[in-house]
């Protein structure tokens, strides 16, 4: 019997193992990809020796590092997923989480803000093939029916590393002498430890290994665009491209506009960073609540539905946050908590989409497809750092919303769940 068939109860130490090592690996993303976030403005301030937040170069070349993290983080998931599938699993997911912990070490060594740029576009390498390499591994080891449960423990876990993250960055602000933001990066390189553990206790699925021994033939990348394949490789990656375009934004340049808001009111850099790695934490605690919300519907409507119907309140809680100029008080508490809800939408992409294509072609096809949408996204990053007004967040943060209710829409031609 498979893990595929077994029931929900009676998991085995190997499936344990395999939920461990892929939890692990989500809360470290999780820590890992908003250290850089939450000291954005302050860092690139002092890179470049500027005066502010406010001169324009600092939001330019904010603009060029993030998206330069997020086409890493797409190559990333392009590499390491069809890594996955060559060399299996286990082995491809101590390699993603060993480049994304010492590369995310290296950012605190960075002089200028182009160095900066490059080891964040290689911690993203790892952080991105991390996420189709662990999805992949669940969805060959546990039950079909935890996958909802499943989904939700995941993306709570990358929720509890931001959390992590902002706790820490919230305590360095409170200390006399707060050192430089460069130096929370060190924190990244914990992870790495965890690969030992990988390597030693978590082998490959036993899917993965007959279909390996099985096959005369590998399939090809071409695979994923032929045949069956092609319809949901297409409509997949279009629903990804539009809701992380438009959570990305909201993600990133969130923080900044309540910085700004904060700064407006005379507020100093280090109470504005306290006051917003706060709001963050907020944010994401209960974005945890979301997630077991899209987990539950979709065990009562199915995954498609269920991701319509979150992408539809994360468009109303966007419009409502950002359609009219609102304070500081009640974004960070009620609006932007409320687009963190339906964050939870997003867990669900990570049972969802790996058993959608053929096993060999597993972490290929959800990595390509999750990664269209953060190719996407880093170029949605580049073209508002470039033209938006200084300061002008609202707007972008509203228009962000309109490829939220986009990607709402698209999920009706997504497949059935597989």
């Amino acid at each position: 019997m498979t893990a595929q068939d077994e029931g929900s109860g009676g998991l085995s130490a190997r499936q344990w193992k395999s939920g461990a090592a892929a939890w692990l690996g989500w809360l470290f993303d999780g820590l890992e990809l908003h250290l850089y976030t939450l000291v954005a403005t302050p860092l690139v301030v002092h890179l470049l020796g500027a005066a502010s937040g406010a001169d324009p170069a600092v939001k330019e070349k904010s603009a060029y590092i993030q998206a330069a993290f997020l086409v890493g983080w797409a190559l990333g998931g392009a590499f390491f997923g069809r890594l996955g599938d060559r060399i299996g699993r286990s082995h491809a997911l101590s390699l993603t989480i060993l480049t994304y912990a010492l590369c995310t070490g290296l950012c605190a060594a960075s002089q200028t803000w182009w160095q900066l740029m490059i080891f964040r576009f290689l911690a993203a390498l790892g952080i991105g093939g991390e996420w189709a390499v662990g999805a992949s591994l669940l969805a060959e080891t546990w039950p079909k029916s935890w996958r909802p449960w499943l989904a939700a423990g995941l993306q709570t876990a990358v929720n509890l590393g931001i959390l992590v993250a902002a706790g820490l960055v919230t305590l360095l602000s409170f200390l006399p002498h707060p050192p430089s933001e460069r130096w929370v990066f060190l924190i990244g390189v914990a992870p790495a430890l965890l690969v030992f553990w990988i390597r030693a206790q978590v082998p490959e699925p036993e899917a993965w290994t007959r279909a390996e021994s099985a096959s005369a033939k590998r399939p090809g990348i071409r695979d994923l665009f032929r045949g069956e394949v092609g319809p949901v490789t297409l409509n997949t990656s279009i629903v990804c491209a539009l809701s992380l375009s438009g959570w990305w934004l909201f993600q990133f340049w969130h923080p900044q506009h309540l910085r700004h808001l904060l700064e407006l009111s005379g507020a100093t850099p280090a109470a504005a960073t306290r006051s917003v790695s706060v709001a963050f934490f907020w944010l994401n605690a209960v974005a945890i609540a979301g997630n077991f919300a899209a987990g539950w519907l979709a065990r009562l409507v199915g995954n498609r539905r269920a991701m319509a119907v979150m992408f539809g309140g994360m468009f109303l809680a966007m419009a409502g946050g950002f359609g009219v100029p609102r304070g500081f008080t009640e974004l960070a508490w009620f609006w932007m908590p409320l687009v963190g809800f339906f964050s939870g939408v997003f867990g669900l992409f990570t049972m969802y989409l790996p058993p959608l294509f053929p096993t060999l072609l597993r972490t290929t096809g959800a990595g390509f497809c999750y990664n269209i949408g953060r190719l996407a996204a880093a170029a949605a990053s580049l073209v508002f750092g470039l033209f938006a007004p200084v300061g002008d967040y609202r707007s972008a943060l509203l228009s962000a919303s309109l490829l939220v209710l986009a990607s709402a829409a698209w999920t009706i031609r997504l497949p059935a769940d597989a």
